[in-house]
């Protein structure tokens, strides 16, 4: 199973935290980036993954073929938009289907299995893994009660409610990706 990456949302809908693992080229950056949110990652191996969409993969037919070289998908920005678009949709459609009661956890399709996290401060934690992985609820659980709290929450050089800025802890950054890595399902 993999692990595609990780999206904190803030309660204002903001993403003001992105990592991903298996992608060969990096997010396209908006013109108005937000500094602090993602960082460009060094080029994966050739045959992973260009994103969670892309139908060629390690093992997949038509792996070595070679598309045409084109410009980046989505900017990051637009990207980030349609995964919290998602995430608020479904959100209220299982609360409007279920009851108040029921809570949205997790969305599956054929390529992507979207998990999600809500904390009571109305930060977002998406993860975005294979589809056949089991819910991964806990894990963004752990990265909330863990590296969350110990590097942002009580960091006072991070500011909770920048509109401006995101989340730019190096610290935060090296202990997700540890705990990630160290997952058993990690690939």
């Amino acid at each position: 199973m993999t692990i595609y990456s990780l999206y904190i949302f803030d309660r204002h809908c903001d993403c003001v935290y992105y990592q991903d693992w298996h992608r060969t080229r990096p997010v396209r950056i908006p013109a108005d980036d937000r500094p602090g949110v993602h960082r460009l990652a060094a080029p994966v191996a050739p045959g992973a993954r260009e994103s969670i969409f892309s139908s060629s993969g390690p093992g997949t037919p038509g792996a070595a073929t070679v598309a045409p070289k084109r410009q980046a998908g989505l900017p990051f920005d637009e990207e980030s938009k349609l995964v919290y678009g998602v995430v608020l949709s479904l959100r209220n459609m299982v609360k409007k289907l279920s009851g108040k009661d029921e809570q949205f956890t997790s969305f599956k399709t054929a390529q992507y299995r979207l998990h999600l996290y809500e904390t009571l401060t109305g930060f977002k934690f998406v993860l975005l893994s294979d589809p056949s992985a089991d819910s991964l609820r806990f894990v963004l659980r752990q990265i909330h009660t863990g590296p969350f709290m110990d590097y942002v929450v009580r960091n006072p050089l991070v500011e909770m409610d920048s509109r401006v800025q995101g989340i730019d802890n190096d610290q935060f950054r090296a202990a997700v990706d540890r705990h990630m890595r160290n997952l058993t399902i990690f690939n």
